[in-house]
């Protein structure tokens, strides 16, 4: 057995080692067969039959893993992949073209075009808290660039885990598609093979073994991380609409969101409207008792709730709403902190729970100096009616994506990539976005055997002459053809 094995078996699964996995799904690479279109047209269906026919069984694991309500279930996991999946088959031809590129008079009666190849085996990591959703987008995007891939599922997620584990051999190609499953070491053992390229959803610390075992294969890497996403309020805004909006994007989830707004900046004059607007807010989407809200997921894990509480307890903010819990089922309530310092234990790290603590700054320039000395964010949020203030905070700022005036909505529209920058990740995804990072942009220059007397000028023996006619048929003319 190779020394990179590892078995680990669930029942009813096929009994292979990872490397015996790979080899299969490296075969049928080689073979040829996802490189057709028609291939990859059926495949796409073939998963959207597997969502389409089970959601009630996906709503189900959902439900067992993090409490989730049908509705967010529904817009967040199953439609955001049966939206992809149709985005993807529509477009997927159109991608799929060569792409012409403007030449030179030297080039003038080459064919010079970029052609879209599929990489080989493409390793998914998915994530727990949106485990369906994060795991098959990348896998649509990986099928349409005419990839084999191996799945591996948060063990977090059991429910999911399990389900995908089942349904995955059922609708797709065995030869061409794998589900793995395990905790840690099993990652851990699966990551020393080599793929053709690995794409995480997670945590910085993970990410950090995968990019150390990838660059011992040097395995191209993309990486959908986190980070704390800020969310500022200033100048005109309407209260109420900003308190809506703010509570939907944070307390979705239960805040376990990579792109939930981690922290909100506002002056103290805006602070103290927006808390009773909150505050109603609040009411308003959970009731009086949001822990018997059939609206409000519930944390993953027992570990993960102690986490977010000695968090909690470790942060020098005052309570104004929420804090209540109940370590017996995992409930957290919404919860927001006013007078946080910027060292407080809530900023040391990505909360991804349902605390918002607020940080106060008086001037549009000192709130974007605060966001600015943190680490480039996923996602950023400005809140203002203003367009001079949405401008100032975009163009003096960094993050992955940026949304004015709403939260989280922007990573639902598969014309726009979805990625990060910095320590929030790299390398984008959705829509065409997916397809172009989980393809090799191969230059191609097809030329026959005329004009060899121009070609002449490049041969020995060099003269001044030849290099003056040489640079002016190459150098870039505004004249020149653009096929």
């Amino acid at each position: 057995m190779n020394v990179n094995d590892k078995r680990c078996f669930f029942p009813g699964e096929r009994m292979e080692t990872h490397s015996q996995i790979l080899d299969r799904l490296r075969s049928a690479f080689r073979s040829g067969i996802t490189v057709p279109e028609v291939f990859r047209q059926a495949q796409l269906k073939q998963l959207m039959s597997l969502m389409t026919e089970n959601e009630d069984q996906i709503l189900d694991a959902l439900k067992k893993d993090l409490s989730k309500p049908k509705f967010e279930s529904i817009i967040a996991e199953v439609d955001m992949v049966i939206n992809e999946l149709h985005f993807t088959i529509a477009n997927l031809n159109s991608w799929m073209q060569p792409e012409y590129v403007s030449k030179n008079l030297a080039t003038k009666l080459d064919d010079c075009f970029v052609r879209r190849e599929p990489l080989g085996v493409v390793l998914i990591i998915g994530p727990w808290n949106y485990p369906l959703q994060l795991l098959l987008s990348p896998l649509i995007a990986a099928i349409g660039a005419g990839n084999c891939a191996i799945l591996k599922p948060s063990e977090v997620s059991a429910a999911t885990d399990a389900l995908v584990a089942e349904l995955i051999p059922k609708y797709m190609s065995q030869d061409c598609y794998a589900v793995v499953r395990g905790a840690a070491e099993e990652t851990k053992a699966l990551l020393k093979n080599r793929f053709d390229h690995i794409f995480y959803t997670g945590s910085q610390a993970v990410a950090r073994h995968i990019l150390h075992a990838a660059a011992d294969h040097l395995t191209p890497v993309t990486l959908e991380l986190g980070g704390k996403c800020p969310c500022l309020i200033y100048g005109k805004v309407n209260i109420t609409y900003a308190a809506r909006r703010l509570a939907w994007s944070k307390f979705f989830n239960t805040g376990q969101s990579c792109v939930a707004p981690d922290f909100l900046v506002c002056s103290k004059a805006t602070r103290d409207a927006l808390l009773p607007a909150l505050r109603q807010t609040l009411e308003d989407f959970y009731s009086k008792e949001p822990e018997s809200s059939a609206d409000l997921p519930r944390i993953v894990s027992p570990r993960h709730w102690t986490r977010l509480m000695e968090l909690l307890k470790r942060s020098k903010g005052k309570v104004v709403m929420g804090g209540e819990s109940n370590e017996e089922n995992k409930y957290i309530a919404p919860t927001v902190l006013v007078d946080v310092a910027e060292d407080d234990a809530l900023m040391e790290e990505e909360i991804f729970g349902p605390f918002l603590p607020i940080l106060t700054a008086e001037t549009l320039e000192e709130a974007i100096a605060l966001i600015n000395r943190q680490e480039k964010p996923l996602a950023l949020y400005v809140f203002s009616e203003e367009s001079s203030v949405v401008n100032t905070v975009l163009e003096k700022s960094s993050s992955g994506g940026f949304c004015s005036n709403d939260g989280i909505i922007h990573m639902a529209l598969p014309t726009l990539p979805f990625g990060g920058v910095g320590a929030s990740g790299f390398g984008s995804y959705h829509g065409r976005w997916g397809f172009e990072t989980l393809s090799h942009q191969r230059a191609v220059m097809l030329r026959g055997w005329t004009l060899e007397r121009l070609n002449g000028l490049r041969y020995p023996p060099y003269t001044e002459d030849k290099l003056s006619w040489l640079r002016w048929t190459t150098s870039a003319k505004p004249s020149c053809s653009l096929m």
